[in-house]
């Protein structure tokens, strides 16, 4: 059923609640991809075909029965593997944890499956979703979908790879500093980073952290709606949980069938590509993302070059990181360094060496971003800059080593136009945007105010549904290639 193949997570759940396809149909479509493609991109590390058809045939017989669960009934679904799924291995891309198998699902999971989605497989991450680029010493590297030469970015590069490969159109992952953003823009598709508390962090863990989200990516703006629709609302013992239910992304304009043309007519848009020179750009993304002004303005924007103040976002990021890997992963530095990767051990030390005048430093360098996110917005609706300060890089090395000249002194900095946006804690998407001269993919950042995450999707939708650019997929061959 070929036809499957590029049709949303939206049309595809339709069908199939009018049983036009069955949730077996569906699922064979998705493991028959898995298995054309996969072979050259090493998007998904962990399948379990059986267990998936078991749900997927338990799936017809509910909807025969007249007990469909959701609004994903019988969707299949691969899942980032930082997130814990019952029965299936969850390893963060770690030795550590290659036999890891939980017991319970993560919120973000058990919200999907509550709402139908058949749980098909795991796809590939960064080491603990360390860093831009998706390689592990447990699956190797996933490749980009539009150049096999070319990193999927990460963390949640497995996702962004199986969207633009045709193996799903939608799925679950999560941004600390850019991981649900930057895979969006390599691989030509949307991600969806939101407000802390719309997917609430819960226990176990620290209910209580805000830099790290869970979120969304997709072939489509309103497929993103869709699952945030599902994903998103409070929870019992998520103390920072917003406390709009999920149906407030449930919008007319992201359902199948609205023909309305897009405009943003009165929205306020501040638009620099890096910041006012914060950021250094290679020459054609800084070219792509410039031309979107003139969509934006074609379509009613207010379009201006007013943009906030984000110099206190590095110090606010850096400490707010280097505390939650210590958090999340210090304990490991004693009984398994030698099994985790520079990098890790470098954020797991960075945050050690803090000393509590620095951190307080921090602290006040948040309230004095937050301040000025504040009044920026007072005047504008959107913020729009660039998504990656880079085309997709080569899969043989970690990271850029420089930006149009200007060095990079750690593996974070690359990711910069994406880190500082993390800090201030704002909604912020990424949208495709453009192609390069050799057939990669661009994306352009779209921020908006604390909460404003419905808003920020209504305007990323006029954008892409005036630019069409998300239609261009892949020429995958279906061949092997040899891993690194």
């Amino acid at each position: 059923m070929d036809e499957l193949r590029w049709m949303s997570t939206r049309e595809l759940a339709a069908r199939i609640a009018a049983k036009e396809i069955s949730a077996r149909e569906a699922l064979a479509d998705q493991l028959r991809r898995i298995d054309e493609v996969n072979p050259a991109i090493n998007a998904v590390v962990t399948r379990d075909d059986d267990r998936a058809m078991a749900e997927a045939t338990a799936a017809d017989e509910a909807l025969a029965a007249g007990t469909a669960r959701g609004p994903l009934h019988g969707v299949p679904m691969t899942h980032k593997d930082t997130h814990d799924t019952a029965g299936m291995r969850t390893t963060w891309g770690s030795p550590i944890f290659a036999d890891r198998v939980p017991e319970a699902d993560a919120l973000i999971i058990a919200r999907l499956r509550a709402a139908g989605v058949i749980t098909s497989g795991k796809t590939n991450v960064p080491e603990f979703a360390a860093g831009s680029h998706t390689f592990n010493p447990v699956f190797g590297t996933t490749r980009n979908p539009y150049d096999l030469t070319k990193s999927a970015s990460g963390s949640s590069g497995g996702v962004g790879a199986a969207l633009a490969a045709g193996i799903q159109a939608s799925g679950d992952g999560s941004d600390m500093g850019g991981s649900l953003r930057s895979p969006g823009s390599f691989n030509n598709v949307v991600g969806f980073r939101p407000s802390n508390g719309r997917i609430p962090h819960t226990r176990p863990g620290n209910p209580f952290a805000w830099l790290a989200q869970s979120g969304f990516m997709a072939r489509t703006v309103s497929d993103v709606a869709l699952l945030m629709s599902v994903g998103a609302g409070p929870e019992p013992g998520a103390p920072a949980s917003l406390p709009e239910p999920g149906s407030v992304f449930d919008q007319p304009v992201f359902r199948l069938g609205a023909e309305d043309e897009p405009s943003l007519s009165g929205v306020r848009i501040g638009f620099s590509p890096d910041l006012a020179g914060l950021l250094p750009l290679e020459p054609e993304v800084r070219a792509i993302v410039a031309d979107t002004a003139a969509v934006f303005a074609d379509l009613g924007a207010d379009v201006d070059d007013t943009i906030p103040d984000l110099r206190d976002a590095d110090e606010v990021f850096t400490v707010r990181r280097a505390l939650d890997f210590v958090g999340s992963w210090g304990t490991l530095l004693e009984t398994d360094r030698e099994r985790m990767k520079d990098s890790v051990v470098w954020n797991i030390e960075e945050g050690l060496r803090l000393t509590g005048a620095e951190v307080v430093s921090a602290e006040s360098a948040r309230a004095r971003l937050s301040e000025e996110v504040d009044a920026f917005f007072a005047d504008h609706d959107v913020l729009v800059l660039t998504t990656c300060q880079v085309l997709p890089f080569d899969i043989g090395i970690e990271y850029p080593t420089e930006i149009d000249g200007v060095p990079m002194e750690t593996y974070l900095d690359w990711m910069r136009a994406l880190c500082l946006i993390s800090a201030t804690g704002c909604p912020a998407i990424s949208v495709p945007a453009g192609f390069s001269a050799s057939g990669l993919p661009v994306g352009v950042q779209l921020v908006a105010r604390p909460g404003d995450d419905v808003r920020l999707l209504e305007v990323a939708h006029a954008f892409e549904q005036a630019t069409l650019v998300a239609q261009r997929h892949p020429d995958i061959p279906a061949v092997s290639v040899g891993g690194e």
